[in-house]
């Protein structure tokens, strides 16, 4: 079956696509953009410098060829221990059988006996009893014994390849939040212009200022990864501190029982959305079209969740990064997206409460009132400078789309993340009157808006810098020229 999407028409979805860009997708993020994907993960723990930089051309290039704005997103590694290079690229691990992790990866290849592992302090830092989950939980060991290397018995069979993840209870570690590593990666990802900044292992609110402390005057927009149990108890402080998280699910499954993972995972982004910070859900969505055209249905079933738990994006790692059909893997998230948005309306989170203790925030959730009071409005238009004013209409989950027009590229490829929006460059209008104006004749260019229906615009007539004061509603015409509903010229 030919890996090519059935059809490249524009999606038209809330729910943002986040597609990690590795080996098997280089070449093909023409296609991976055209499908639609909003944000392209580059994943810090793999490559080199250059395969890094080529990735982010690659992603610009493309977003500019299709005329859609694309994030980039630098995953930094963390202190995430990885397995060595194995003699034969991948294999079995069968149950009852010994294991030896090997501290260090500079000795021979590994194979069915044990593998080294990247983390010098992992002998000191484990017990045993402790359980270890290899590749995202594909195999489960336990601790035997200690002494040097770290012996284990294989518990739980499975598959491995090179350099999978070694996932340990996380409150064993002793090594920081931010590594060497990451201190030498991140003003390389600041220096390839990228739009998000992905802390791995977070565990405390401490951890996200020191990375905060690093990011400079202009910085990107900062994404913690929830997978530590410390983390889940400090996520009130660390929601105050970020620009959005990720729950990511492979590392919890080791800091929680799997069981627990989704209620979990339901509680973190319903928690999220009351705070207005954006989240995105991740690991093994759709873990079986690595190797398959299809997903599972169970796969399918989880990506809907997603959605409905009121997610702001899913994201796809190995799928797109290494998987052997990365389009295919892109096309069934958009398709799932799209259907449970289009049929399964009843069944998304309303929005967060409104912040009406703020002008930008009333004026946000008189804008969605009137959206959702009156079934023929088309959208909600703001005008924003920082993006500001997107993400609190977001938050409020209008089944409206979000039209977000900013002079500042920036701010645009940065809304990329966020359920609902569209956003769009624009040149900056001669005065502060002259923003209503400008979305109006842009409106009129959207396709997806049409002739006749009533939009909803909100936009500030103050200097910049202001929040929005003005709410409006106007009718598309069929030409850039606009009536509003009441009648005034």
């Amino acid at each position: 079956m030919p890996d090519t999407p059935a059809d490249a028409r524009p999606a038209i979805r809330r729910t943002k696509l986040v597609c990690t860009i590795g080996p098997a997708s280089i070449g093909r993020v023409d296609e991976l953009v055209a499908t639609g994907v909003d944000v392209a993960r580059i994943n810090f723990s793999h490559g080199s410098p250059s395969t890094r930089a080529a990735a982010a051309r690659a992603v610009r290039s493309a977003a500019e060829r299709a005329g859609r704005s694309v994030a980039v997103l630098a995953d930094l590694a963390g202190p995430k221990i990885r397995l060595g290079d194995l003699a034969t690229g991948e294999l079995r691990l069968e149950p009852g059988r010994p294991f030896t992790l090997r501290v260090g990866t500079g000795g021979p290849p590994g194979d069915e006996r044990g593998a080294g592992v990247s983390y010098g302090q992992l002998a000191a830092d484990v017990r045993p009893g402790d359980r270890v989950l290899l590749a995202d939980g594909a195999a489960e060991l336990r601790v035997t014994g200690v002494d040097g290397d770290v012996a284990t018995e294989v518990v739980r069979g499975g598959t491995i390849r090179s350099r999978a993840g070694v996932s340990v209870p996380s409150h064993r570690l002793s090594s920081p939040a931010l590594t060497p590593k990451d201190r030498a990666d991140l003003p390389r990802a600041v220096a390839l212009g990228v739009d998000y900044v992905a802390q791995s292992f977070v565990r405390t609110a401490a951890d996200v200022r020191a990375l905060r402390d690093r990011l400079g005057e202009h910085p990107p927009a900062l994404i913690a990864k929830i997978e530590t149990r410390p983390a889940i108890d400090d996520f009130d402080a660390i929601l105050g501190l970020v620009d959005a998280v990720m729950i990511a699910r492979g590392d919890l499954g080791v800091e929680l029982p799997y069981e627990e993972v989704p209620i979990i995972q339901k509680q973190l982004v319903r928690r999220a959305l009351d705070r207005g910070v954006p989240s995105i859900v991740a690991t093994q969505m759709l873990e079986s079209m690595i190797s398959s055209p299809r997903p599972t249905r169970a796969e399918a079933s989880d990506v809907a969740n997603a959605v409905f738990d009121g997610a702001d994006a899913i994201m796809l790692s190995g799928e797109t990064a290494i998987g052997a059909f990365p389009v295919l893997a892109a096309e069934a998230a958009v398709r799932i997206c799209e259907l449970c948005e289009e049929r399964g309306a009843e069944h998304l989170p309303s929005g967060a409460p409104p912040p009406v203790e703020t002008d930008a925030g009333a004026l946000a959730y008189a804008a969605v009132a009137i959206a959702r009071a009156e079934p023929n409005v088309a959208g909600i238009a703001c005008y924003t400078r920082t993006g500001r004013t997107a993400r609190i209409l977001s938050s409020l989950r209008p089944r409206t789309p979000i039209f977000a027009f900013s002079p500042d590229p920036a701010v645009v490829r940065g809304l990329a993340l966020i359920n609902g929006v569209r956003a769009r460059s624009c040149v900056p209008p001669d005065d502060a009157a002259g923003r209503l104006g400008l979305m109006a004749w842009l409106l009129a260019e959207e396709r997806s808006v049409p002739a006749g229906a009533p939009v909803v615009l909100v936009a500030s007539t103050a200097q910049p810098g202001s929040g929005p004061n003005v709410l409006e509603v106007h009718r598309v015409p069929g030409s850039a020229s606009f009536d509003r509903i009441s009648g005034r010229d």
